[in-house]
């Protein structure tokens, strides 16, 4: 599918002026201006993070009352860790039961926690969690990513007589949950400096503040930054300023010392090089998520806190047995899904995709979802039999909100909730034909013409003359990579193709030249992969120039490291556009 090319500016004054004061390419000193750092200061920070930038926890409002109301319940009352079962709420539970199973006193077994079923309870606090919590004798819940806008489980929970903590990063309502304290630094009036955190990075300030009264060594809660930088890389919130630290420093953990889970999931996916955040957002992550999504994740906090590495690798080796049940459910429904919109001849003129079949498992149908958009892009729902009731999973594409065409089909849905990118609902199932229409119309109401073709973030032109071991070091130190601070994509211009061919039917071995507009050398050839680009490779054959987008990579073949472009798109180069020339370009 074709796609728009977006190609950044920077302020050329600013630009110039961080280049004197850094002396490094002005490509990059271009791409640090469009991420808002354009001072010699600001790159220092950026590219020095420092566990000294993390912010005073007691900063964020509430901290005081939830330390105190902790501190008076440990070792008295029985406390129930509440949280979510995805990458975000388990990695948050395991940190804060397994530092206040620690340091709860004599007595550890008055602190246990709960992870609901995703499909008996569903998303976030749930009547049935507080109910087990009221027949246990737990007099304290502290959630962990949910509970904001969950105002009416939380007054239940107080007539039971439990008090609630919320420690969450979602949006709050207008109406906060009638809890003894709650810690979310989007609170309208919270004084918290950094805004997006993650829900377990909230859970790792409780702990540090918890730490810090308890007069503990810092590492007590130091120890959990490879397990909050992991719920980071895997809930998509923005790798910059606090983020970007703690992310840093857990990196560094989950390479030099990780958690026992960490390392047996570690082993089990055979990462044998140093991990970046794009192992732990499709290789951690994917195994921690599919616990929730083919059975229970309480497993996932077992995982996190085992003390045994024996015990640690059984745990990991059930998550990686679902994980492969979930890749297995997840190419058989999208072959299916895709089989379905073939043979639909009215799904080329629609401007949604809705399909659904009875026996497709419900813990894949919103990653179905996802890869039916990179095959159609626009606005997809994908159903299947929930019970007597059709559920499914809703996602979104450039620039549209589906929450709001959601929103306009309600009247034909049972229950429905989510965000601008995606959604959850159910249905009655004879129902289903007048909500697909109802959506497709909602969708073409609302939808512009230009979120239904992709949209390429470019960065920067990047000439092959500027590609040097010196420049990608400079890059990789601008690691972790992430939403806020994505890896930098770059185009090239009147690319030569010099012999690439097919590879396993789907990909292209590239081999390109750039011809130089100096005499003092020769063509620069640079060898590149692009993976799923075969459909594509007849317009390297008609030996025109081609325009390039790709990021910049490292190969390591039989211990020899080289650099390669990873090719994201290309096309017929346009005559009037030339490369730029090193005379434009410092080295």
């Amino acid at each position: 599918m074709d796609k728009r090319w977006n190609i950044l500016q920077a302020e050329a004054g600013k630009v110039e002026s961080l280049q004197a004061a850094l002396r490094i390419n002005e490509v990059l000193c271009r791409i640090l201006v469009q991420r808002g750092i354009s001072t010699f200061n600001a790159a220092r920070s950026f590219f020095r993070p420092s566990l000294a930038d993390l912010h005073d926890p007691w900063q964020m409002k509430d901290m005081e009352k939830a330390v105190e109301r902790i501190l008076r319940a440990l070792g008295r009352e029985k406390i129930l860790v509440y949280g979510d079962y995805d990458v975000d709420g388990t990695t948050a539970v395991a940190c804060l039961y397994q530092f206040l199973r620690t340091h709860g006193g004599d007595d550890p077994t008055l602190v246990d926690f709960y992870i609901p079923h995703r499909y008996r309870e569903g998303y976030g606090v749930s009547r049935m969690g507080i109910d087990y919590a009221h027949a246990g004798g737990f007099k304290l819940i502290i959630s962990l990513d949910c509970g904001i806008k969950s105002g009416d489980l939380i007054a239940y929970a107080a007539e039971l007589g439990i008090d609630f903590i919320v420690c969450d990063h979602h949006l709050p309502d207008m109406e906060l949950p009638p809890a003894v304290a709650i810690l979310n630094p989007k609170q309208v009036d919270c004084p918290y400096p950094y805004k997006d955190l993650c829900g377990c990075g909230v859970g790792f300030k409780l702990i540090t503040a918890l730490a810090q009264r308890l007069e503990l060594p810092e590492n007590e809660a130091l120890q959990y930054l490879d397990l909050v930088a992991t719920a980071i890389a895997a809930d998509i919130v923005p790798v910059d300023g606090e983020n970007r630290v703690i992310s840093y420093f857990g990196l560094k953990k989950v390479n030099e010392a990780p958690n026992n889970g960490i390392r047996a999931l570690i082993q089990l996916s055979d990462l044998q090089k140093e991990l970046k955040m794009t192992n732990l957002v499709f290789m951690i992550a994917p195994r921690v998520n599919a616990a929730g999504r083919m059975d229970d994740a309480r497993k996932v906090v077992h995982l996190f806190t085992a003390t045994d590495p024996a015990e640690a690798l059984a745990y990991a080796s059930q998550l990686h047995a679902d994980n492969t049940d979930r890749k297995e459910h997840d190419y058989t429904t999208t072959e299916e899904a895709l089989a379905l919109l073939a043979a639909d001849a009215d799904h080329a003129g629609r401007r949604s995709t809705v399909v659904y079949q009875p026996h497709w498992h419900k813990g894949v149908v919103g990653i179905v979802a996802s890869r039916l958009i990179e095959r159609y892009y626009r606005p997809t729902v994908v159903l299947t039999q929930s019970g007597a009731i059709v559920a499914g999973s809703a996602r979104s594409v450039n620039g549209f909100n589906v929450y709001e065409a959601i929103h306009a089909c309600r009247e034909y849905l049972l229950g429905y909730g989510g965000h601008f990118a995606a959604a959850g609902i159910t249905m009655e199932p004879e129902l289903l034909g007048a909500f697909r229409d109802k959506f497709e119309a909602a969708v073409a109401a609302m939808i512009q013409p230009d979120s239904l073709t992709p949209e390429l973030i470019i960065d920067a032109e990047l000439p092959f003359e500027n590609i040097r071991s010196s420049f990608y070091n400079i890059q990789e130190q601008m690691q972790p990579f992430g939403p806020g601070n994505t890896q930098p994509v770059y185009v090239a211009y009147g690319v030569l193709d010099r012999g690439s061919r097919i590879v396993k039917e789907q990909h292209i071995r590239f081999k390109l030249q750039q011809e130089r507009f100096t005499l003092q050398q020769g063509p620069i050839i640079m060898d590149g992969i692009g993976f799923g680009l075969a459909g594509k490779f007849p317009l390297l054959q008609t030996g025109a120039p081609v325009d390039i987008v790709f990021t910049l990579e490292e190969n390591e073949w039989h211990n020899q490291k080289n650099l390669q472009l990873k090719v994201i798109d290309f096309r017929i180069s346009s005559s009037s556009r030339l490369p730029m020339t090193s005379s434009t370009l410092p080295g």
